[in-house]
């Protein structure tokens, strides 16, 4: 589904993020990136979601070479994939529903869809009872729960999780990673980069380690080693 291939990316002399990086993820994996700050793991998803692109080598996302896509094609690839960062990125302005709506407004929805949509997928991430309230009356597990479903309303193939749960406590951080859990259950493929070693050692999945921007350890089940 999704390949990174002998990849490559330079910022300057030096600076360089990835040296010949490959590796696969299949349709409907649940895949951790982890490594230590300034590993790399953040300009993998960059590469991706074509917000850069490499120096050498190739990332292919459903057999289309994602680097060589003409501007107005890059919409569409993104709509493939759900995004969810750290820091939340929400608007303070807006209502949790709104927030999520407001990417379906983007796109040209109806609002018979919109309404429809928002309501099943605040459901799914359990915050239908706080549809109406701001993101200063949530907390930060709530707040990233909005993320979520921001992130699941245009349905895409895959959830990218760039650290998404760096700025919760333990508790909220369980929380996340059930619903990440769930959405990937439902058949959608999430690639999760993190440097929390507690969340990865209890997954138990596929675990991609990353050194000095050197792929480092591919294990099926694996587990965050220090390096």
């Amino acid at each position: 589904m999704i390949s990174w291939r002998n990849v490559t990316k330079i910022y300057s002399d030096t600076s360089v993020a990835l040296r010949d990086v490959s590796f696969d993820v299949a349709k409907g994996e649940f895949v951790s990136v982890v490594g230590k700050s300034g590993a790399g793991k953040t300009t993998l998803l960059k590469l991706l979601l074509a917000e850069e692109r490499p120096t050498r080598g190739e990332v292919v996302f459903e057999e289309l070479v994602v680097h060589t896509l003409r501007p107005s094609h890059l919409p569409q690839l993104r709509r493939s994939i759900g995004v969810i960062f750290q820091d939340y990125k929400l608007l303070n302005s807006k209502t949790a529903h709104e927030n999520v709506a407001y990417v379906m407004e983007v796109m040209g929805f109806p609002e018979e869809t919109i309404a429809r949509d928002v309501a099943e997928v605040l459901g799914i991430v359990g915050l239908t009872e706080r549809a109406t309230h701001y993101p200063m009356q949530l907390s930060g597990g709530e707040q990233q729960r909005v993320a979520i479903a921001r992130a699941l309303i245009h349905r895409p193939s895959v959830i990218v999780a760039d650290e998404p749960t760096g700025n919760l406590d333990p508790y909220h951080t369980r929380d996340i990673m059930r619903l990440l859990l769930r959405i990937n259950e439902l058949g959608t493929t999430v690639i999760l980069a993190t440097h929390n070693k507690e969340i990865v050692n209890r997954l138990g999945r596929r675990v991609i380690t990353l050194s000095e921007g050197q792929l480092v350890r591919d294990e099926k089940e694996g587990k965050f080693i220090v390096l």
